[in-house]
């Protein structure tokens, strides 16, 4: 065994309005991997890998026309971007190969101006085959899911939000509040963070509130809480073994250490799971790392948790046990900071490396995959670990309710949104427990259910269910 090492971090981002004349993808990951490669001169003679995921881009091996001579990867959507980080450092730990990088890249703001100036902008012709190709086994969304309205990630995550403030006993009006004073503090984080997409402070009031410029998606999520994945934005990890990086003259200030990485892999669709309030993966995945890396909570100097929504941030800060006083983001968060589609786990580990090589610490980036569908998390730090790196899969046994969607008579809510359009809200969704056990998802669209689930928590709530809809008890 030998003990692999971060040494070079690269990031490239443009914003340029007219998208004719902005970088495509591939131009920007090789931005972001030749700023990685400058500070490790020589690297790219040692480069055995490279692993790229999947983005909203048309290249068929990308990894290839970056590094022609190193054996290429690329992930689906659907598999963890920490996959491509832990595979890297776990075949560098057994010796198989000395060097490898990691990139990603979107241009989503280039994809969004052409959109609205109704042009077309192309992508560098390539349908080659990578060497090693990851995609996810399972589909993320039940067909009762999408039928109910549920068919988008602002939806399905809101319906989690609610269950999740249901066992910690807060009504919709706390919850807003709490999840808008988050954000508030990370648009704080992002004016501090030079790579960010709106690096400027935003206060709790114009995120909670819904407006012309902020609507409302899903309740409670206006805009300011989803992710922004309309940015131009690239990230590349330089790793390799530590007899590598001593004979590149690596010196021990621009080295970080991965410690170790877990990950939970187990595939259940919202509907379908036990606790929609809960996630056992999250607290698996930080259990894991935590123990093996013998610290605790109050040890993690830096921590940054996958932003997607508030609640993927609450659900992996409660499991991994993080005070609610402390950040929680690096970047200011995938609102803020910028979600790149598919590729933020590589601009949150740039910018957390960068930062551990000026404090020093240990530092911890998570991650989810889907809807809350997999978790991941890997804890860096500064010195070389006492024990060998770890890389281990916790996905625990979960349990999977049968979902249907032909049920007619009673139920309870488990979990709820309401689905906006702008400027008003049109149907009420609502997964409920069944009287055998099961499940079903079903809808309401009367103004006054609408309304009365922005008001109050309806979790725990009997109705009657017919024909896909229901309404309340009695």
């Amino acid at each position: 065994m030998t003990t692999p090492v971060l040494v070079g971090v690269g990031s490239a981002s443009q914003r340029c309005d007219d998208p004719r004349e902005a970088a495509e993808p591939l131009e920007l990951m090789q931005r972001a991997l030749d700023a990685a490669a400058g500070e490790v001169p020589g690297f790219r003679d040692h480069l055995d890998r490279i692993a790229v995921p999947h983005g909203r881009w048309s290249y068929g091996d990308p990894g290839r026309l970056l590094a022609p001579r190193a054996t290429s990867v690329l992930a689906e959507v659907g598999v963890l971007q920490h996959t491509l980080i832990a595979d890297a450092a776990e075949l560098i730990a057994r010796g198989e190969i000395g060097a490898a990088a990691v990139v990603g890249g979107e241009a989503g703001h280039r994809l969004a101006r052409a959109a609205r100036a109704g042009i077309e902008v192309a992508d560098t012709p390539h349908d080659g085959k990578p060497d090693v190709h990851l995609a996810a086994a399972d589909e993320l969304i039940h067909p009762v899911e999408k039928r109910a309205g549920l068919n988008r990630a602002a939806n399905a995550y809101a319906v989690l939000e609610s269950a999740f403030a249901h066992r910690h006993g807060l009504t919709p009006a706390q919850t807003r509040d709490r999840i808008a004073a988050l954000y508030a503090r990370f648009s704080e984080v992002a004016a501090a963070n030079p790579d960010a997409w709106r690096p400027k402070p935003v206060d709790a009031a114009s995120i909670r509130e819904p407006s012309e410029k902020n609507p409302m998606l899903a309740f409670p999520y206006t805009r300011a809480h989803v992710s922004s994945w309309s940015v131009d934005q690239a990230g590349a990890l330089l790793l390799c073994s530590t007899e590598v990086a001593d004979e590149l003259g690596v010196p021990p200030g621009q080295r970080v250490y991965p410690v170790v990485d877990a990950e939970s892999n187990a595939m259940v669709a919202v509907s379908a799971r036990d606790e929609l309030g809960d996630s056992p993966g999250a607290r698996a995945v930080s259990r894991a790392v935590l123990e093996h890396a013998g610290i605790g909570p109050v040890d993690l100097d830096l921590v940054d948790l996958y932003s997607c929504f508030p609640v993927a941030v609450e659900m992996f800060a409660e499991a991994l046990g993080l005070r609610d006083d402390r950040d929680l983001t690096v970047t200011g968060g995938m609102n803020r900071g910028g979600g790149p589609f598919n590729n933020y786990v590589l601009q949150a580990t740039v910018t957390l490396a960068r930062q551990l090589r000026a404090r020093g610490g240990f530092g911890l980036v998570s991650g989810v995959s889907g809807l809350m569908t997999k978790q991941a998390a890997t804890i860096w730090s500064s010195a070389e670990p006492a024990r060998p790196y770890s890389r281990r899969d916790v996905s625990p046994d979960l349990v999977a309710r049968e979902v249907v969607d032909d049920h007619t008579g009673p139920a309870t809510v488990v979990g709820h949104t309401v689905l906006h359009i702008p400027k008003r809200p049109i149907r009420a969704v609502a997964v409920l427990d069944l009287p055998d056990g099961r499940r079903t998802v079903a809808r309401n669209e009367s103004p006054e259910i609408t309304a009365g689930m922005a008001a109050e928590d309806w979790c725990g709530r009997r109705v009657e269910v017919s024909r896909g809809e229901f309404r309340p008890s009695g």
